[in-house]
Formats: structure tokens, sequence, C-alpha cells
């Protein structure tokens, strides 16, 4: 028979070990939790984090206003300027030539605005004393003309595209387009004035310009040499239009500018009376 005393003992004996060791246990300083390791690059959520000022500006909305054109009188650099403001979201330029020669269809700018149902007109490229262009001419698709390679009267084209946008590019640039028109030299490009344009020959200009986006300028000045006319557009603010880059068209006794009463400000017809026809003009039309 088993002494129970003896039992109780030996049971106790056998347990001590496990006592001793929960008590040492509970004394013990716990040990502080290591800070948590940054994210990995490439996380979830460090890639949230990092997209979402990105996200919030991509989904920034265009809320420019399309500008309505109008007519702008002004005075910059001591050079007298009527010009055309309008914004190529809702207008654009359509190439009007000639294919039988200066008048040979329009005696005018506002005579061949007018038939094309535009809003505004200007003379356009430069032509030959035979009456054909001097340099390429692409009106409505049907091209005229040979690529004046020789002279900056051809350094730079007014292009637009096939799906309706519109460029000032240089001549080494040209790729084709819908309308296209041939002229120069170039005044302005990169809000800077070009260098090495004529200080001579002081007379009306007519050029062409841009704000590398949808602001446009077409314009008719007062007397002034090539070199102040790009030295005075640099930069400068026609309207609300800023000239990043300009284009010069044919000029002298070929400026004629004419301006429809349905734009604001208008109407204007400038042609005196000893301007010569041109071959070709640029009508400015609401697109369809």
């Amino acid at each position: 028979m088993t002494n129970p005393a003896r039992t109780d003992a030996s049971s106790a004996m056998r347990l001590w070990p496990l006592f001793l060791s929960l008590l040492v246990g509970s004394c013990t300083t716990p040990t502080p939790p290591s800070p948590t390791a940054p994210a990995p690059e490439g996380s979830p959520s460090l890639k949230v984090a990092e997209a979402a000022p990105d996200t919030a500006e991509k989904a920034k909305p265009d809320n420019t206003p399309i500008r309505q054109p109008k007519l702008v009188r002004t005075r910059i650099g001591g050079i007298s300027i009527e010009a055309v403001t309008f914004d190529s979201r809702s207008h654009h330029l359509v190439v009007a030539d000639q294919p039988g020669g200066p008048a040979s269809r329009w005696a005018d700018s506002r005579a061949a605005g007018q038939a094309l149902g535009g809003i505004a007109a200007i003379n356009g490229g430069f032509f030959n004393p035979d009456g054909s262009p001097l340099g390429k001419v692409v009106a409505s698709g049907k091209t005229a003309g040979a690529e004046n390679r020789a002279s900056s009267l051809g350094s730079g084209y007014y292009v637009e595209s096939p799906g309706g946008g519109m460029k000032l590019v240089r001549r080494q640039n040209y790729s084709g387009g819908r309308q296209a028109l041939q002229a120069g030299p170039f005044l302005v490009e990169n809000s800077k004035a070009v260098s090495g344009l004529s200080q001579r020959n002081s007379s009306a200009r007519s050029f062409l310009a841009t704000d590398g986006k949808s602001g446009w300028i077409l314009a008719r000045t007062g007397p002034s040499s090539l070199e102040g006319l790009g030295s005075a557009l640099a930069g400068a603010k026609i309207g609300e239009i800023r000239v990043q880059s300009a284009l010069n068209l044919d000029g002298g006794r070929s400026s004629d500018l004419w301006v429809s009463g349905s734009v604001a400000s208008g109407p204007l017809q400038n042609r005196p009376l000893w301007n010569k026809p041109v071959r070709n003009f640029l009508v400015l039309s609401r697109r369809d």
C-alpha cells in the first residue's frame, strides 16, 4: 500500500522546477517591441502615398476659356499694330489661293474673306512677277508652287494638320497638311527675336503669331523694319495673347487686313489705294 504522504512530497518535488520557471519569467523586464520597419520601396501603401499628388495633377481639368475673335489696336515698340486675336479651338485659318494669279478671283482680302464665309482675312505669302507663288501653297488639299529653299522668304510654314491642329514650323520640319502656306522670315521663336533680321526698308508688315497653345494673332502693322518688328513682338502681349512665335507674311504694298463687323471691335479694312493685288490670302473662319 502506497504511503500518501510520500506520494504528495514526490509530486511536489517534480512540480517545483515548473513553479520556479514561472516565477522567474514573471519577474523579467519585458523587451520593448522593435520599431516597425519602414515599408519597402514599391509596397502598396508607399505607391498610394506617392501617386496621390500625380493623380490629382493629371485629373485637373482644363478650364481655360475659349477666346472669342477680337480686333485689337495697339502700339508696341513704337510700331502701330491692328490685329485679330482668336482661339484655334473655335476658329481656324483657311488658305485662299488663286490659280489664275493675283486678282483673278478676289480683288482684296475682303472679297476673299466674304467669298469663303470668313470673319477676317489677310494677304498671304510671296509671289513671283508672273503671279506664281514663291513657295509652296496648300489650299484645302490642293497644292500649288514648289518649296522655296533658297531664301528667308520661305523659312517657315503656317500649317493646319488633317486633324485640325495649327502650328508654325521651320521649312525643314514641314511634313504636309490640309492647309499650308510658306512664308518668312520668322520674326520670333521661343519668345525671342530671331537674330540677323534686316534693319532696312521700313514698311508696312503683315504677320501671323501664336502663343504656342490655342492663342493666335493675325496682324498688319505700320512702317517698321523686320528687325524692329521682331524685337517689338518678342514676348509681347497683343490683347490676351503673348507672342511665342511669329512668322512674317508678304508686306509693303501687299499688306491688306479686313475684319468683319461680327468680330468684337470691328469692322476694319486697312488696304491703302496704292496696294497691289496678291496671289493668296489667309481667311479666318469658324470651325465646322
